[in-house]
């Protein structure tokens, strides 16, 4: 255990010197930095890791707060229960990573890759993840609410009970998205493509549907008290006699509902972590 916490004091010390020598005065690192191996609960706050690469690396319960992760890459990689609290992970690429109850408060996630990715029972509240890559990705019962996801796409997401109170959906992408039993009071869904999308026993008082498609959107049992939509929008949905409505509006029942294909693709197969704990430091061009 002794030579472990060496090795890694080693390569914080190593990181440290690769910032300085790459950038001095700048938050950008040139170099590349990648690893692999087991560092559960590792101490990597506030460090520059831009670019860095985790490759079948397992950081569960790792503390990342305010990390500067621009860039970087997760695949295959294991950061369940860590904590990415402020951190900057603009434009990070993840493929088969688990990010199950992690912790982004905060955090910069504008323009993410990470379809297909796990953020099961993650805290996601007030992050920023604005025009973010995420069809097919797992938030199911995640703590979403303040969060910003303008123009991000979530075709097929699995939002299932999820706590997303004044979220900003804006211009979103969220055909066939899968949304039973979650929170969306106040939530935003103006200019929103959400086709398909599944809303049922949804709270979705005061939400804001204004020029959003609900072209065969499933709203039975869903609640819209008090919300933005419009008369032509639920005509286009499908409710029930359980659905709550605005004053003056009325809903009708769907038969024979065409459901649209929306084709995910898969993300590739994590590469097997290596046998034993090990790191790697690999210097780029």
């Amino acid at each position: 255990m002794r030579r472990f916490a060496v090795q890694f004091a080693a390569l914080v010390a190593a990181l440290s010197a690769f910032a300085n020598v790459a950038h001095a005065g700048d938050k950008d690192i040139a170099k590349l930095v990648s690893f692999g191996g087991s560092c559960a609960k590792c101490e990597l706050s506030g460090k520059k890791l831009t670019g860095a690469q985790f490759v079948g690396a397992n950081f569960a319960s790792s503390n990342l707060v305010g990390a500067d992760l621009r860039g970087a890459s997760f695949m295959g990689s294991n950061f369940q229960q860590a904590d990415f609290t402020r951190a900057d992970l603009r434009g990070a690429e993840m493929a088969g990573a688990h990010f199950g109850l992690a912790v982004f408060a905060g955090a910069h996630l504008d323009g993410i890759e990470a379809d297909g990715s796990n953020f099961s029972k993650a805290d996601l509240r007030n992050a920023q993840m604005t025009g973010a890559e995420l069809s097919g990705s797992n938030f199911a019962s995640a703590q979403m609410a303040g969060a910003r996801m303008r123009g991000s796409e979530l075709n097929a997401a699995n939002l299932t009970s999820v706590d997303a109170r004044g979220v900003d959906f804006r211009d979103a992408e969220l055909s066939a998205a899968n949304m039973t039993e979650g929170r969306f009071a106040k939530a935003s869904f103006r200019s929103a493509d959400m086709d398909n999308a599944v809303m049922t026993r949804a709270d979705l008082r005061e939400a804001d549907f204004t020029d959003a498609d609900l072209s065969q959107a499933m709203l039975q049992g869903a609640d819209l008290t008090d919300a933005r939509i419009t008369q032509d929008q639920l005509d286009e949905a499908c409710t029930d006699s359980s659905t709550k409505l605005p004053r003056g509006l009325s809903g009708h029942a769907c038969h024979g509902v065409t459901i649209r294909r929306v084709i995910i693709h898969k993300a590739p197969t994590p590469p097997t972590p290596p046998k034993a704990p090990r790191w790697i430091i690999s210097e780029g061009d």
